[in-house]
């Protein structure tokens, strides 16, 4: 068989379609409609950015595994860095965009949405340039990718350690960054580098991500990825636990909405989304045990969600597409402050996710025809 049938045979589409899943969501949360809240955080304390980061890393760890163990450490590390490359262009194409065309829309229509994204933008454009063009400041909706960019550099050397030498270590370092973060350490290396450099970027600017607790959910799904055995099965000891905990979770969301407790800002802090608070994370441990039990019964019982495994094979495109319509949103009919009828809002989202099918099928009907190429060519006559 061809390898680029190959290639297309050997996805799982079950991560396609989680990753389509959680671009839906994130669209839906990051659409300034009326819709934005409610979809925010809809399946417990736990939001589509920790699946998508999960996945991601869960991808990069299989992918990139398998790259090392084929070709050698040294290719793996290349092929990591031309994909944080990559990513690093389309992060200076979104900002290109939000610091001209979104940044002069927003100002011409009077959108506090899109000035106050940009906020220190409008301060010290010098500074917000040449931060954002080092992944210092890093303006609301336009964090994650920096965070991703992060994670993908230091991937070959995680990867390579866990190869070698196990990963008890890595995971032992990830989780005490983890615990430090609880604790401060971001907004203390921040306040150690403005002495030392006098750095013009205030904290709340670099992003609303602490990479240093946000490191972790990398770690474990990048190791998760890198294993040759098949994700393990859990006892229902530890089933069952997980079960009651996701589903009060999922009740409190539901029954109290995005503060699990108005005016109790310590549980806030438990449950933060910045800093991966304890019960947070415990709050996704809890839905990642179930869908690995469920997950092979729910193959098999449900349809195949084509849409979202388009979608979720299209994903780095499918993501900046997603922030482009949404800057673009904010810059022509304001935030979630403006009081608009819902007729407008549906129309909005069906506008976005419109023309997010329309990238995600460009970019497959290309692939498909590169593909068709190639067995054109490989089956062709041989000239000598």
């Amino acid at each position: 068989m061809s390898k680029p049938l190959l290639h297309l045979s050997s996805r799982r589409w079950e991560l396609d379609a989680l990753r389509g899943l959680m671009l839906v969501l994130m669209t839906l949360t990051h659409m300034p409609t009326m819709f934005s809240l409610p979809s925010g955080q809809p399946f417990g304390f736990v939001s589509a950015a920790e699946g998508f980061v999960f996945l991601s890393a869960y991808m990069a760890g299989r992918v990139y595994g398998k790259r090392a163990r084929r070709d050698g450490v040294a290719a793996m590390q290349s092929a990591f860095h031309d994909r944080a490359l990559k990513l690093y262009l389309c992060q200076l194409a979104l900002l290109l965009l939000a610091f001209t065309v979104i940044a002069w829309l927003g100002v011409h229509n009077r959108q506090g949405g899109v000035t106050g994204l940009l906020e220190f933008f409008f301060i010290d454009p010098q500074a917000a340039v040449v931060g954002a063009a080092l992944l210092l400041y890093n303006p609301p909706l336009l964090d994650i990718l920096p965070l991703y960019i992060a994670l993908m550099l230091l991937s070959p050397w995680l990867l390579r350690r866990g190869l070698r030498s196990g990963w008890q270590g890595v995971l032992t370092i990830s989780a005490l960054l983890w615990l430090a973060e609880q604790w401060g350490l971001g907004l203390a290396l921040y306040e150690f580098a403005v002495s030392l450099t006098g750095l013009p970027i205030p904290y709340k600017d670099m992003g609303a991500f602490h990479w240093m607790a946000w490191q972790a959910l990398w770690v474990v799904g990048l190791c998760l990825g890198a294993r040759e055995k098949p994700l393990p099965r859990f006892p229902l000891w530890v089933v069952i636990p997980a079960a009651v905990y996701g589903a009060g979770m999922l009740l409190w969301r539901q029954t109290v909405g995005q503060d699990p407790m108005p005016g109790v800002p310590a549980i806030a802090m438990l449950l933060d989304k910045w800093t991966l608070g304890p019960l947070r994370v415990l709050n996704f441990a809890s839905v990642f045990v179930l869908l690995v039990s469920f997950g092979p019964w729910l193959k098999q019982v449900l349809p195949r969600p084509l849409p979202l495994e388009l979608l979720g094979r299209h994903s780095l495109s499918v993501f900046c597409a997603h922030l482009v319509i949404a800057l673009f949103t904010l810059a022509f009919f304001g935030s979630t402050q403006v009081v608009r009828p819902w007729t407008t809002d549906v129309a909005l989202l069906a506008g976005a996710f419109a023309g997010l099918f329309a990238v995600a099928m460009a970019l497959e009907a290309q692939a498909r025809s590169g593909w068709r190429l190639t067995l054109a060519l490989r089956s062709g006559p041989q000239v000598r």
